[in-house]
């Protein structure tokens, strides 16, 4: 089964705490502190893997943590590192975050491997803290907490060409007569059921075409599978609208073309004005009956609009190779970037915007702040030192917790608890 979107949770590494030891040999009755410093987390890390080409994988499994750094050790002895975990992705994942929808990353052109979590940094162990005041500390920084977060991974075809168009109007067998694809061909609706890339060779040139399964009125608002199928011509950098001119099926071939750009318009309005070519196909199934030739018919509506018609038979060959030369043309007039997403989630910024924090008044004059960001917060403070303890008063401040606590009633001499720990209250 072709996967293109996904949803997965990810994290980098704890890291490790520092140590709390005392040098402790013959002959030296008062050793000093001698813990080592914890051990960094490991990062989280995407990278592209060109041999990918769906999301399976992520079918099976949706949780990916990268390795915790160890606890220092005596004698100074510095915590492992943990290990890195890398995430193998296709070229052309979009990486957004899960609630906002916002673009974390984008797995294409230049960027094949992108840090996305960074492991926690290791704490430091108690031979950093001994002053000449206090000789013996009895306590260590503990390990920075890993960065998390819950994504969205959606694989965006990247292709020079998409081949857009109803089913069953010769798409697949386009592109088979066209590249190496060999996609499956048949006589149904939605045979079609995955994006096919083939390369087209002309002469001493080449372009990546994509064979876009078949559209349906109400794509755009997911109708069939519109939004898994629309979502791939975004990267296209000009399309080729194939139709079945001889409406072997009974259709009008001008109202299929003005339904399928209706679909590419409602989706993303920037498709409207992406560069385009029809292709009349089926010509062979036309027999001139003294009717007006569909594909001339097609040609004054739309080559007055700037978009050029070529009349063509996928099954036979006939006229494909003008069709090719002219997306050739076409490709070089609309120059050769391929649309890349650029970012729009800070995971840096947004690590503690979301954890939940509750302030409240528990009994008589005891205040209470708990909940995730307070426990992080704790996490990298030292309280047993002046300059820890100073940064948890400041927090308390900044993050509005103290004013919270003197709406609810808190005086001077009251009892405030956080993470467990009770102070008094004074201004």
């Amino acid at each position: 089964m072709f996967a293109d979107t996904a949803r997965i949770f990810i994290k980098s590494g704890k890291g490790g705490n520092g140590h709390v030891s005392f040098r402790r040999e013959l002959y030296v009755p008062a050793g000093g502190p001698d813990g080592g410093d914890g051990g960094k987390g490991g990062d989280l890390i995407f990278e592209v893997d060109q041999g990918m080409n769906t999301l399976n994988d992520f079918r099976m499994k949706r949780k990916y943590a990268a390795q915790d750094g160890e606890e220092g050790g005596k004698k100074r002895c510095h915590g492992k590192n943990g290990k890195d975990l890398i995430v193998k992705v296709p070229y052309g994942t979009v990486v957004r975050e899960a609630k906002t929808g916002q673009v974390v990353t984008d797995m294409s052109g230049d960027n094949l491997r992108e840090v996305l979590l960074k492991g926690g940094r290791g704490g430091l162990g108690n031979m950093h803290f001994a002053t000449s005041t206090m000789q013996a500390p009895r306590f260590a920084q503990p390990g920075q907490q890993g960065q998390e977060l819950e994504v969205l991974l959606e694989l965006k075809v990247i292709a020079d060409v998409g081949l857009v168009g109803f089913p069953n109007v010769g798409k697949s067998t386009l592109i088979s007569m066209s590249s190496n694809a060999r996609p499956q061909i048949a006589n149904y609706h939605f045979t079609t059921i995955q994006p096919h890339l083939g390369v087209v060779q002309l002469d001493d040139r080449s372009f990546v075409m994509a064979d876009i399964p078949g559209l349906i009125e109400g794509a755009s608002e997911g109708a069939g599978l519109g939004h898994d199928f629309l979502r791939h011509i975004q990267r296209c950098r000009c399309l080729v609208h194939v139709v079945d001119a001889a409406g072997t099926e009974g259709r009008d071939p001008l109202d299929d073309i003005e339904k399928i750009n209706a679909e590419l318009r409602s989706f993303d309005e920037e498709l409207a004005s992406r560069p385009m070519i029809i292709a009349a196909n089926k010509m062979d199934a036309w027999f001139d009956d003294g009717s007006e030739d569909p594909a001339e018919r097609i040609r004054k509506v739309y080559e007055p609009q700037g978009i050029p018609v070529y009349a063509i038979s996928a099954a036979t060959g006939e006229g494909i190779k003008e069709l090719l030369y002219a997306v050739l043309r076409l490709l070089d007039e609309s120059g050769t970037e391929t649309k890349i997403y650029s970012k729009e989630y800070d995971i840096a910024a947004h690590a503690y915007d979301e954890l939940p924090l509750s302030v409240y008044r528990e009994s008589g004059k005891v205040y209470v702040a708990e909940g995730p960001r307070i426990d992080r917060m704790l996490g990298y403070t030292n309280l047993e030192s002046e300059k820890g303890f100073n940064f948890f008063q400041n927090y308390m401040k900044e993050q509005g917790i103290i004013d919270e606590m003197k709406k609810l009633g808190l005086q001077e001499g009251d009892t405030v608890r956080v993470g467990g720990l009770e102070f008094e209250y004074y201004e």
